[in-house]
């Protein structure tokens, strides 16, 4: 995702008392309004003095634009502007809060893993046999296995084909270098005998649920990664797993979606046929990649 937000016009009810103040606005309370109004977004992502630098105000300045505005405080303000963002936000306002705490970085690197163990007990709880099982067994039985995955998906996405390809007969991560058109152009072949992996967390993706919605209008089978029932890809889902993967730090944890791709593509290894055979023909014929110790006369 951009670290800038592109210029947008603001709604609703902000919009409006913005308006009907606008004509009794001191020039930097106007300058304030403006940059509101063209950059509603980026404005609600902002604390109270980085809108301040910003609009070139001193706080107390942004403090009164607020109050102006019939609000008590900043806070106030900002809970109001942040209304209708809320799902690109949120995943972003427990990192803002842990980023501006007092902390060592083995403190930070031990709060991040703690994240991960938890993540991971609580999937390993809650894993259904019978969902693990028909997950699987979709896998083996399909003609040919699709991952899409865009934005950090990408690389989950590509590390599940690499997983994959051993066991499977035709195996392809769509997180190619030419983005999500070029690997929709394989949408046209795909059939009933096909399955699409589909990996999606906040923030969602929209290319991930265009590509699913394309692939179960021909008939895949369509798996689905992703974290909540509310999920847009939960519902698109024939099968589908729900993966606790929060995080302090960032939008999701994908240390914890990689465990669970790796455990999975483990469970694929050990119901696939000729699983150790594949598996040694393949390290056969990567050894003379391999570094190898020189072995004593």
């Amino acid at each position: 995702m951009p670290s800038k937000s592109a210029p947008q016009p603001l709604f609703g009810t902000m919009a409006d008392r913005i308006a009907r103040s606008m004509p009794d606005l001191t020039p930097s309370l106007k300058r304030m309004a403006e940059y509101v109004l063209a950059h509603s977004f980026r404005a609600a992502t902002m604390t109270i003095d980085e809108l301040a630098a910003a609009t070139k105000v001193s706080m107390a300045t942004a403090n009164r634009f607020a109050r102006v505005l019939g609000f008590s405080g900043y806070q106030g303000f900002r809970a109001e502007l942040v209304r209708g963002f809320e799902t690109a936000l949120a995943p972003a306002e427990p990192a803002r809060d842990e980023l501006t705490r007092k902390a060592s970085s083995a403190e930070v690197m031990a709060a991040s893993l703690s994240d991960t163990l938890t993540n991971l007990e609580a999937i390993r709880q809650g894993l259904s046999t019978d969902t693990c099982e028909h997950i699987v067994t979709a896998i083996l039985d399909a003609h040919q296995v699709l991952v899409a995955g865009f934005g950090d998906g990408g690389y989950l996405a590509g590390m599940m084909a690499h997983g994959l390809e051993l066991y499977c007969p035709q195996v392809r991560s769509l997180a190619g270098l030419g983005g999500p058109s070029h690997g929709a152009r394989t949408l046209f072949r795909l059939s009933s005998r096909d399955v699409l992996v589909v990996i999606s967390f906040p923030r969602y993706v929209k290319d991930s649920l265009i590509i699913a919605h394309k692939a179960k209008a021909r008939g895949a089978r369509i798996v689905a990664l992703t974290d909540s029932p509310v999920s847009p890809l939960a519902a698109l889902g024939d099968l589908t797993l729900l993966l606790a993967a929060t995080s302090r730090f960032a939008a999701a944890s994908n240390s914890t979606l990689l465990a669970v791709i790796e455990a999975l593509c483990a469970a694929v290894a050990r119901r696939a046929r000729n699983s150790v055979k594949s598996a040694a023909d393949a390290t056969e014929f990567i050894r003379p990649w391999l570094i190898q110790e020189d072995k004593p006369a």
